[in-house]
């Protein structure tokens, strides 16, 4: 029961035993401080106890088909009779408004739909040529950053107003906001972005190299950087070429360019390539694994991975938050919740519902 990424497995968090527990690493993923509250909303006293919730609370976030929370007479313009100062926040795939809105939206679907899946992967005509989804779920991931904006500023429209408000957000558009530059070379150039491997549309090179002993990435971003690589590469003369002087000349003759940087990237390893490079102050770096970012000592000193006892792992281990904050620092109070963790708890809280002046 609950939500469906605590399925989401394997791998499952092990206890402290070594056994394994039905806590999905997908779900641990996303739940840390929160409390797990189970509420029948299909019965009078769940739809009751929730209703006396959202008479004190500041935010509501669901994510309901359209016309989903309706049916449980959880809908915006209800519960904002009971609480004029909520800000309520729907995510769904498509919206709150036009002809897809009352589709299931996932972020797979939307990334093919929204267009980020036709800029990513190798061009047409390369091994492993075709269409390709990003490897984390980045639409998910940025329709809750977005989700997070449009609520905090409702809420502090509300210390003008008093009024709370319907914040709405469609991975759909999100997918279409993310497409950034992709997305305006389009609408001010007319061009058609295509898949581009690990090249940059707009600036070159910017893409990854093949040395002796691997892969890593160069990405230059202005004129003197490009001149200082091909010095590097002891190839000097392709800064003064009138194919490759500027950006503009680059980008136009990007096909001639990038297979010259690459036969001189082959005459050296990964290692010394970052060295040299790192030297010059050219920006470069390593195709790290997981298990590599995690290992790298820039990551330890940030603090990117924080143990957060868990009641049947007080050893487990999460992603840090990567918001520092001077005088408030980020504190990981509790670990995600079990299903139901905490329903009794909050629940003894509850007082009957009643109208709430607004703000």
């Amino acid at each position: 029961g609950g939500d469906d990424t605590r399925g989401w497995g394997p791998p499952f968090m092990t206890d402290e035993n070594g056994d394994p527990t039905e806590e999905s690493a997908y779900f641990l993923c996303t739940n840390r401080g929160k409390q797990s509250v189970c509420i029948d909303m299909k019965i009078d006293e769940g739809r009751a106890a929730l209703l006396a919730l959202v008479a004190d609370c500041d935010v509501l976030i669901e994510n309901f088909k359209v016309g989903g929370a309706a049916r449980f007479g959880l809908d915006y313009p209800t519960l904002s009779a009971i609480n004029p100062g909520l800000v309520y926040c729907s995510i769904t795939g498509f919206g709150q408004t036009g002809p897809l809105r009352e589709r299931p939206g996932y972020d797979f679907l939307v990334q093919a739909m929204g267009g980020l899946m036709s800029v990513t992967g190798q061009p047409d005509g390369a091994e492993g040529a075709g269409p390709q989804k990003v490897g984390v779920a980045l639409t998910d991931i940025m329709t809750g950053l977005y989700a997070t904006i449009g609520i905090l500023a409702a809420l502090s429209e509300r210390e003008r107003s008093g009024q709370g408000q319907h914040v709405d957000l469609a991975l759909l558009d999100v997918t279409a906001a993310t497409l950034a530059n992709q997305a305006t070379n389009y609408l001010v150039g007319g061009l058609n972005p295509t898949r581009l491997g690990n090249a940059h549309p707009n600036i070159v090179p910017y893409q990854s190299f093949v040395a002796s002993d691997g892969h890593l990435i160069v990405a230059v971003g202005n004129d003197a950087q490009f001149r200082r690589y091909v010095e590097v590469l002891g190839c000097r003369e392709l800064a003064d070429d009138p194919r490759f002087i500027t950006n503009r000349d680059r980008v136009h003759n990007r096909d001639a360019l990038a297979p010259l940087l690459q036969v001189e990237m082959l005459k050296r390893g990964k290692d010394e390539w970052l060295a040299l490079l790192e030297t010059a102050g050219v920006p470069a770096g390593p195709i790290n694994t997981v298990a590599e970012v995690f290992s790298e000592p820039q990551i330890q000193a940030r603090e990117m991975q924080v143990n957060v006892p868990h009641p049947q792992n007080p050893g487990l281990q999460l992603v840090g938050n990567p918001i520092k904050l001077s005088r408030t620092p980020v504190e990981y109070r509790s670990a995600p919740p079990t299903l139901g963790q905490h329903t009794e708890d909050v629940l003894a809280t509850l007082i009957p519902p009643k109208k709430r002046s607004p703000r």
